[in-house]
């Protein structure tokens, strides 16, 4: 039982990922300024079939720009280095705010 209670609290140690809606962002562009190093970062749209990549453009900082306004809640799916791929859902509302800050429930 204790090996089981210290695999866990290990296990739980980490910063729980934080997207904060960046400067620039509006109907036709996103960018997304994380707490921690993510990579291969994307977004899905309300109602869409596939991913749009988003480009890293400065150290935690991530920019989608679309000609089209953009349909929130925003799905975001991304990479960590140790624990392939993850995907949180509708993390991003439809009526987001540039400062605004969206905690996730996983810990990196």
């Amino acid at each position: 039982m204790a090996v089981l209670a210290t695999l866990l609290a290990v296990g739980s140690c980490g910063t729980a990922l934080t997207f904060t809606v960046g400067k620039g962002s509006g109907s036709t562009s996103l960018s997304l300024v994380t707490n921690v190093a993510i990579s291969e970062v994307e977004v899905k749209e309300k109602g869409a079939a596939d991913w749009s990549e988003l480009k890293e453009s400065s150290t935690n900082t991530w920019t989608l720009s679309s000609k089209a306004p953009l349909k929130g809640p925003f799905s975001v799916r991304f990479l960590v280095k140790n624990g392939g791929y993850r995907v949180i859902d509708d993390v991003i509302p439809a009526e987001f705010k540039v400062g605004s800050a969206y905690k996730t429930s996983i810990q990196i």
